[in-house]
């Protein structure tokens, strides 16, 4: 990281800022031709490994490319906040953001697909569920949809916050 000054470290810290984003640019290639979209997502840190959630159609472009090269990069940010200056050259921006990169897996058996579907849920809304409990997803819910995650094998973070007034 060329800014070290602007790394955070701190795995908690870095978690906050993923809290914060609703949404993660996912990268892949295919062919040498670079191909980037924005999704919702969930994600689960454990066992000192972060994996982020995805969901949508079970057919189309990305899962194509996916299916040919799970390769990815992931990104996403936060705090945005422009920084005024005396001149161009001296404004700035304030942001939070991580950037990862891992393998996608697409989840096949049911219990992990509700493990990935809950997780997104649960960041996307703040809740843990239908009327304080468990999301509910039915047998119908599971096949209409496709599943994947991006285990990240590692991740960065950067902040640059407001100047002090």
């Amino acid at each position: 990281m060329r800014r070290s000054d602007r790394e955070i470290t701190d795995i908690p810290a870095i978690l906050g800022i993923i809290s914060e984003c609703a949404v993660c640019r996912l990268g892949m290639a295919l062919n040498n031709m670079p191909y980037v979209v924005p999704l919702n997502f969930g994600w689960v840190y454990e066992d000192q490994e972060l994996s982020l959630y995805f969901h949508g159609a079970r057919e189309g472009h990305k899962l194509d490319i996916l299916r040919q090269n799970p390769e990815v990069c992931v990104e996403m940010d936060t705090g945005h906040q422009l920084i005024p200056g005396d001149t161009a050259g001296k404004y700035g921006y304030a942001y939070r953001s991580v950037i990862g990169f891992g393998t996608v897996e697409f989840v096949g058996d049911a219990a992990e697909k509700v493990r990935g579907l809950t997780a997104l849920m649960h960041h996307q809304t703040g809740r843990d569920g239908n009327d304080g409990g468990h999301w509910q997803f039915s047998p119908a819910d599971l096949d209409r949809v496709c599943v994947y995650k991006a285990r990240l094998r590692s991740f960065t973070a950067k902040s640059r916050p407001l100047p002090p007034r």
